[in-house]
Parts: structure tokens; C-alpha cells; sequence
């Protein structure tokens, strides 16, 4: 293997520069975008294509088939590997992705191929690409940066990702021609140098043998007991609340705003995760070591957004929609970065450094909630919307429950406790 990819570069002083993070910022970034982009245009493609609701909602379900193994497999590769070698085959794949979904309107095939390679794209950059910024943005490569700045950094570039990635690929559609190619050629163009950006980016892992790969795909710190009754909980409703917001509501609501449909569900989408921009700076300062605070907080929030989306599901008011947006963004703002800090404590103190690998996993749990529209949409044949979200604010109530009678225990932030 090639020694380029020892740790001679980060840890010589004379050449360690501030901002190492961007770098590994842009490329998750890029990720982002490539994964959200075509969330906007589910609308477009039921019309233009035909496609049934149930359809339509399982192109989701192919981004999430792809994301599993870019979640669980991508981590421990990186361990073996190098962050950046494989950060950099995240983002190539990102934009190989956006190409095969230019090919959409020949087909469904295109649409369900391009999402399974975005969904790789997504996973990598969550489990992987966190993780490097969040090296990054300790000693020695930046000796300024708080405690919680890798989190933030890594949950602010997922963050604005989603948000212009859907923006754009949603105004593109809506006013320029061939709706169904320049949004996915827009990610192509501002992706080439983020691709750059990253080859030449700092490693802040030393390689290892091939076979270290085995053990690395096991990651015993997942049986943490603050993992299972804090994280654990919470981890579904963080993009179950997204998905529900972008991809449920729109469908719901559309009827009301005439041809402005594929506008309104661009403005949708990027509300959601505009709040959770907004919203980020509260949850470092909500967040407490050793309680479970920014958590319940966000749960409480993310089940109170689900209870305003079942009245909406009744009321249909795209007003209203736009509501269930932010107050579901928040929540998920609060809980990515909530997550993201307890399993960077959780690891904190762990000997096998399974940072990236944690990662993987939370992420995993956390994109399962990709999975509702599909699971509302098929049962909505049996029960309506609006009873079938508030069955889903009421589960969110009862993890809410769950992570508050856990937090009154004793449940330490040590990587050794695995019970």
C-alpha cells in the first residue's frame, strides 16, 4: 500500500493549516446535495412518468438500500484505508449517481439505479466523512476549535447540503427547460472541484492491514448501554421527521397550490432542513454531559411536528405544511446534533477508536426513518393519513418516554460498559 497515506502530513507541525476541515466539509456537502436533490421532484415524476404514489415514495426506499452499506461498510473500510481515499470514492459516486439520474425520464430502471448510488454516496459521507471532520477539527490540525465544533461542522454540512441541494434541483425543474436533466447537471458542475478538493485533502487515518477490515466490521460499543436507551430511541424520527415533511406533506397539500406544486414542495424541503440549520446552535448549548436534555428536547419537538402533521393531513393547508416543515426541521436539527455528541463521548473514552464505525451505525438508524412515506403510502389503503400520523406522534411521545426514564439512571458516558 502506499505509504502516501501515513500521518506524516497532519502531524508535522511546520506544515499543519487552519480550515483543514473544509476540505472534507465540501465533500460531504457535495454528498448531501446529490442525496436531496431529488426529493423535490417526487411531484414531477408521478406526472411525468405516471408513477403511483407507493411508486413514487419507493425511489426513496432505493436510496436508503443504498445508504445501508455505505453506512455500516464505509466506516470500518476507512479504518483500514485512509478517511480520504474513501471520502473521495463517496463523492466520485455521488456524481456518477446525479449522471444515472439524468437518465430518468427514459424510465423507471434509471431513477431506482441513480438513487442506490446516490444513497452509497449519502451513507459514506455520513459514516466516513463526519468522522474526518471531525478529526479535522481536533489537534493538531486545528488547536482552536471547542469540543462539540466537529459535530457541529459535520451536522451544519449534511445540514446545507439537503437544503440547496433540493432548493436548486426544485427551481431548476420548476423554471428552466429539460426538468428532468439540469438539476442533476448542476451537482455534476459544482461537484468536480469538491472531488479535487478532496484527493488533496488531509488523512488523518495510517493504513492497516487488508485483514483488519474483518474485525473493524464489528462494532461492539453499539451495545453501550447510553447507545441503546438514549440514541437508540431518538435515531428513527431524525430523517423519519424529514421524510414525513418533504416527502408526505408536499404529496398531501399539493392539490391546493395549482401549478405551483413542484415550487411549493421546493419550498418544503428546504425549510425543513434550513431550520435544522438555524436550530443547531441550540443544541450545542442544550446539550449537558452525562444527561439526556438536548435529546428529549428534540424528541419532544419532533412529536410535537408530527401532531401538527396529522391535523394538516386533515386540513390540507399548504400554509400549514410549511409549519410541519420547520417545526419537524428543528427537531431534526436538535437531534442529529445531539447524536452526533453522545456518540462522540460514548467513543471518547473507547480503545478501539470506533468513531467512524458508531457513526455508521447511528446513521443507519437514523436514515431508517427514510422508510415511513413508503410504510404511510402502503397503508393508507387501510387507515387515512390523518389517523396514521397521529399514530406516529404518539409512538415519538412514547420514545420520548423512554429516553426520559433512561436518563434518570445511571447510565455513564463509558465506551467500556457494553451491557
Amino acid at each position: 500500500m502506499s505509504t502516501s497515506f501515513a500521518l506524516t502530513e497532519p502531524v508535522a507541525a511546520h506544515r499543519i493549516r487552519t480550515g483543514q476541515w473544509r476540505r472534507a466539509g465540501a465533500a460531504v456537502f457535495c454528498s448531501a446535495w446529490g442525496g436531496n436533490q431529488f426529493t423535490p421532484l417526487l411531484l414531477m415524476y408521478r406526472h411525468v412518468g405516471g408513477y403511483s404514489t407507493v411508486t413514487v415514495d419507493l425511489f426513496l426506499g432505493a436510496y436508503v438500500a443504498g445508504l445501508a452499506p455505505g453506512l455500516l461498510i464505509a466506516g470500518p473500510a476507512s479504518d483500514v484505508h485512509g478517511r480520504r481515499r474513501v471520502m473521495v470514492v463517496g463523492t466520485a459516486l455521488s456524481l456518477l449517481g446525479s449522471l444515472v439520474l439524468a437518465l430518468g425520464a427514459t424510465g423507471p430502471l434509471p431513477l431506482y439505479l441513480g438513487r442506490l448510488i446516490s444513497g452509497a454516496a449519502v451513507g459514506i459521507a455520513m459514516s466516513v466523512g463526519t468522522s474526518w471532520i471531525k478529526e479535522l477539527s481536533t489537534a493538531p490540525h486545528d488547536r482552536r476549535a471547542d469540543v462539540g465544533a466537529g459535530a457541529r461542522r459535520a451536522s451544519l454540512a449534511v445540514t446545507l447540503g439537503f437544503g440547496l441541494g433540493g432548493g436548486v434541483a426544485g427551481a431548476l425543474a420548476q423554471w428552466t427547460p429539460w426538468p428532468t436533466v439540469l438539476p442533476y447537471l448542476a451537482h455534476v458542475a459544482i461537484g468536480v472541484p469538491v472531488l479535487i478538493g478532496a484527493i488533496r485533502g488531509t488523512e488523518t487515518r495510517a493504513p492497516q492491514r487488508i485483514a483488519a477490515l474483518r474485525s473493524r466490521l464489528r462494532v461492539p460499543i453499539a451495545g453501550h448501554r447510553r447507545f441503546l436507551r438514549v440514541v437508540l430511541p431518538m435515531a428513527p424520527w431524525i430523517f423519519g421527521s424529514a421524510g414525513v415533511a418533504y416527502a408526505v406533506m408536499p404529496q398531501l397539500t399539493a392539490g391546493r397550490v395549482g401549478h405551483w406544486q413542484l415550487a411549493y414542495a421546493t419550498l418544503v424541503t428546504v425549510c425543513t432542513p434550513a431550520a435544522g440549520a438555524l436550530v443547531q446552535p441550540l443544541a450545542k448549548r442544550l446539550d449537558s454531559v452525562g444527561t439526556a436534555r438536548a435529546v428529549l428536547a428534540a424528541m419532544v419537538v419532533m412529536s410535537v411536528g408530527m401532531a401538527v402533521s396529522a391535523v394538516d393531513a386533515q386540513l390540507r393547508l399548504p400554509w400549514l405544511g410549511v409549519v410541519v416543515a420547520v417545526v419537524l426541521g428543528a427537531g431534526y436539527g436538535i437531534a442529529l446534533v445531539s447524536g452526533l455528541l453522545e456518540i462522540q463521548r460514548i467513543c471518547a473514552d473507547s480503545d478501539t477508536g470506533d468513531l467512524a464505525g458508531l457513526t455508521g451505525v447511528y446513521y443507519a438508524l437514523a436514515y431508517s426513518g427514510f422508510l415511513l412515506p413508503v410504510l404511510l403510502a402502503t397503508l393508507s389503503h387501510l387507515l387515512s393519513y390523518p389517523l396514521l400520523l397521529a399514530a406516529l406522534s404518539g409512538c415519538a411521545l412514547a420514545c420520548t418516554g423512554v429516553v426520559g426514564v433512561s436518563s434518570r439512571r445511571d447510565l455513564p458516558v463509558t465506551a467500556t460498559d457494553t451491557r
